[in-house]
């Protein structure tokens, strides 16, 4: 067994498994109750994710390669404030789907970049609601609050309304900053990419229609060439000493008798 037939056979069940875990890590935020039934869920899949990543360690050609391309997912099984992150596997499944559907390669970045800042918005929004709903001082008593922090701090406007008062939101908040500078980055050099094609594909199309019309022009010359050089045949073949000797003279008159 290889690496790609190992991530092809555990993407689906990972990804399942993700939501599973995102459920249960909301339902114990949000509603508080079952706390000690999620809490084993959760600690289930993170196992299985464990596992999943220590056996695509070993089937990994070249490991350290794949080590420094999947630190995302190192984080995710290392820091317990990471492991919603393991439903960026939804945006490989969404990979795979891709490469039957033909999705271009701007679709797939596409598509990752808004499930990344989606989920980061509400992974994030989750785990300071969590730390920051209990604490003295605290102004992000609800989850609307927490999801309208989340948002303005990952977009960096940050008007500063709602902060953070514990350490571990104040980590929260760091992490979301930097993550939300490079997702914001993203977003710009895609809709600069996306302007730069429309630009050049419409030049290229103008190109072609100028091109078209040079094609027409010159079959026109080609053609008015043609024709004047037919002309020329038929006015030198006029011109010429046998067309004038097979042009019939007319009959000569016989001479009048002089003494008539």
């Amino acid at each position: 067994m290889n690496l790609k037939q190992w991530q092809k056979w555990t993407d689906w069940p990972l990804m399942i498994l993700a939501i599973v875990f995102l459920a249960a890590f909301s339902w114990q935020v949000l509603a508080g109750t079952y706390t000690t039934l999620c809490e084993g869920l959760m600690n289930a899949i993170w196992i299985v994710f464990i596992v999943d990543y220590v056996v695509s360690l070993w089937l990994a050609e070249d490991k350290w390669q794949w080590f420094t391309h999947n630190l995302i997912s190192l984080l995710s099984i290392v820091l317990p404030m990471f492991r919603p992150l393991r439903l960026l596997r939804l945006v490989k499944v969404l990979h795979v789907l891709g490469r039957t559907s033909g999705m271009a390669v701007r679709g797939k970045l596409t598509v990752y970049t808004i499930g990344s800042v989606s989920m980061l918005i509400y992974v994030s929004a989750l785990a300071v609601y969590a730390v920051e709903r209990g604490a003295e001082g605290s102004s992000i008593t609800d989850f609307p609050t927490a999801l309208w922090w989340a948002f303005v701090t990952a977009t960096t406007v940050g008007y500063g309304d709602h902060t953070p008062v514990t350490v571990y939101g104040k980590l929260v908040a760091v992490g979301l900053m930097f993550t939300g500078i490079a997702l914001i980055g993203m977003i710009t050099a895609m809709l600069a990419s996306w302007i730069v094609d429309q630009v050049n594909a419409e030049a290229e199309e103008r190109e072609e229609e100028a091109q078209s019309e040079t094609d027409r022009l010159r079959r026109d010359i080609r053609e008015l060439t043609d024709t004047v050089a037919a002309l020329r045949e038929e006015i030198r073949g006029l011109r010429s000493p046998d067309a004038s000797s097979s042009v019939p003279k007319p009959p000569s008159t016989p001479p009048v008798p002089s003494g008539l």
